[in-house]
């Protein structure tokens, strides 16, 4: 497996193009189930995840064909499904896979959809997508790994739903399935990420009835059929946020271009409360922490507008670099703490308290070690660290890396880093 190997020390100057959010364009894929006609998606990143779901809407009978526009763009033709089963070898590589779930049943009245199982950061399980698609008339039953969906009458009934808590997935399967369910849908409780926002801008575009946008209550009124639409997926804040807590961790400075800071509001207090200052400029913002002095502050992780767990790791490795203590309350996933032993190997100081806390007191510097990521945001994590520590930093299981940071040696090198890939067979 590949190998990751960086030298630390180097300040980062430059600018970086935030890519198209991985997060977004998942649950928009997986919507071109929904129509018989085209759906054309642009700026998708080119990432493992994406290749993943690429895969799985094939083997459904989706033809997806590629433009050369440079801008990422691809044509989704699910006008001949042939398969309604979402096997165990693709649905394992990536739990976003369930997504196909409220589609298929909407569209089709029945699907069979591999369980998703577990993760390296704790048990996602999906029993909120079954209990809502249960209350629009889906009948439900788990056998051999797999779940099977089937409809009464070949179609979903629309209903009052309140999630019994905030789910972003469970949001996004059944808004899709809301579509073209018969009647009203109310989803109470929903998340309201910007990726959500985007997916239900885009199924407007297709001929949605969608009202309550952006809010944690969607109205969806469904249609007989949805049509064909174009959409650019909207820009990665988790990317943007990673790239912002670079600049910050070598007291650097970095233009972040293609990125919305509206959709970084806890991200941005938290950073501006260590002593980073980031600034709005016409195409995004410039996160400078050229001759600043840091200082640790207290975060806890929550649903969208709160801070992201998806920034958690990266906010980890800039704390360890602050000065004084601060403490991490995870409260989204348990088990997200796995990057601190590997912190722990370069020379930082983080106390994990339980499953849910953890105090981590600044030190002066790290030292490059040999490290393991766990998974796709500890990585970056570790990308971070490697950045500040003096000598050399080698990660391994890069391949995390891979499933969300589209050009990542590239971007950072760009911007004065010594990175470097090595092939390992």
């Amino acid at each position: 497996m590949d190998q990751i190997r960086i030298k630390g020390g180097i300040p980062l100057k430059g600018k970086i193009h935030i890519s198209g959010a991985k997060n977004a364009a998942l649950p928009l894929m997986a919507a071109s189930l929904l129509t018989k006609e085209v759906l054309t998606l642009k700026n998708l990143p080119h990432l493992a995840d994406i290749m993943t779901m690429s895969s799985l809407l094939i083997q459904h009978g989706v033809k997806i064909t590629m433009t050369d526009d440079g801008v990422g763009t691809l044509r989704f033709d699910s006008s001949k499904i042939f398969n309604l089963k979402a096997p165990y070898d693709i649905v394992r590589k990536m739990r976003a896979s369930v997504l196909v779930l409220g589609p298929l049943v909407a569209r089709y009245g029945k699907a069979k959809v591999s369980l998703p199982g577990g993760c390296a950061i704790g048990t996602r399980p999906v029993d909120i997508h079954l209990f809502a698609l249960e209350k629009m008339g889906a009948k439900i039953e788990i056998k051999e790994g797999y779940i099977i969906a089937k409809t009464e009458n070949g179609y979903l009934t629309g209903c009052d739903i309140t999630f019994p808590k905030v789910t972003v997935g469970g949001t996004e399967n059944i808004l899709m399935a809301a579509t073209l369910a018969k009647g009203q849908t109310v989803l109470r409780n929903a998340a309201c990420e910007p990726e959500i926002t985007d997916l239900a801008e885009c199924l407007v575009k297709m001929g949605a009835d969608i009202s309550g946008i952006g809010t944690n209550t969607l109205v969806i009124n469904g249609r007989d059929s949805l049509h064909s639409a174009t959409h650019k997926v909207v820009s990665d804040r988790i990317e943007a946020a990673s790239y912002a807590i670079a600049a910050a961790i070598t007291r650097g400075k970095i233009e972040i271009v293609d990125a919305d800071l509206k959709n970084l509001t806890a991200v941005a207090r938290v950073l501006t409360e260590c002593g980073v200052s980031l600034n709005e400029t016409e195409c995004g913002f410039i996160a400078d922490a050229e001759n600043a002095f840091l200082i640790g502050t207290d975060v806890m992780t929550e649903p969208y507008p709160g801070f992201p767990t998806d920034v958690q790791a990266q906010l980890t490795a800039l704390l360890a670099t602050a000065s004084g203590a601060s403490l991490i309350t995870e409260t989204i996933f348990e088990n997200r703490f796995m990057h601190v032993p590997e912190l722990a190997r370069m020379g930082a100081n983080i106390n994990v308290h339980g499953p849910s806390s953890a105090i981590v007191r600044g030190v002066k510097s790290l030292s490059g070690a040999e490290v393991m990521a766990t998974d796709l945001r500890a990585s970056m994590c570790l990308v971070l660290a490697g950045l500040f520590a003096e000598g050399e930093t080698t990660i391994n299981r890069v391949y995390h890396l891979d499933r969300g940071y589209e050009n990542l040696e590239e971007k950072l090198s760009a911007c004065g880093a010594f990175i470097e890939r090595i092939a390992r067979n």
